[in-house]
């Protein structure tokens, strides 16, 4: 095939990740992450839940973004993406809310199978997340 034919089709990605996921805020959160994405083209469409400790009861965080990757296609190296969305937390002793969600992040060559990630932003106080990816790859037209 055709170097150009390659690059002209559509590749869709499912991906899933999980990592550890930190909020510094009036109540600060920290705990273990999970997530699943969707996307093509250098888009993306993705959703995280993170369980664990927000100012010392239990507490949970739900969010989701739209982000843009820089170099969708690298397969070494690295490439920067960017979001925004929504968010809530909750803790067992307190009422749940709901945030705007934008972040900044770095991922390891987003074209292989698995790779790790970084993220900060700004959902509530400043959320910083790291942990690993892995994705599968669909070419269409």
């Amino acid at each position: 095939m055709a170097p150009g034919l390659a690059r002209a089709q559509r590749v869709a990605t499912t991906e899933f990740a999980v990592g550890a996921a930190a909020v510094i805020a009036t109540r600060d959160f920290w705990g273990g992450e999970m997530g699943l994405a969707w996307g093509a083209d250098g888009r993306r469409l993705a959703a995280a839940v993170a369980g664990g400790s927000g100012g010392g009861a239990a507490a949970a965080r739900v969010g989701a973004t739209a982000q843009f990757l820089l170099r969708p296609r690298a397969r070494s190296g690295t490439s920067p993406y960017a979001g925004i969305g929504l968010a809530w937390t909750g803790a067992e002793d307190t009422h749940g809310a709901a945030y705007l969600a934008v972040l900044l992040g770095v991922e390891a060559a987003p074209a292989k199978t698995r790779g790790w990630y970084v993220e900060i932003g700004l959902e509530g106080g400043v959320r910083v997340a790291a942990g690993l990816r892995w994705r599968r790859f669909k070419v269409g037209k």
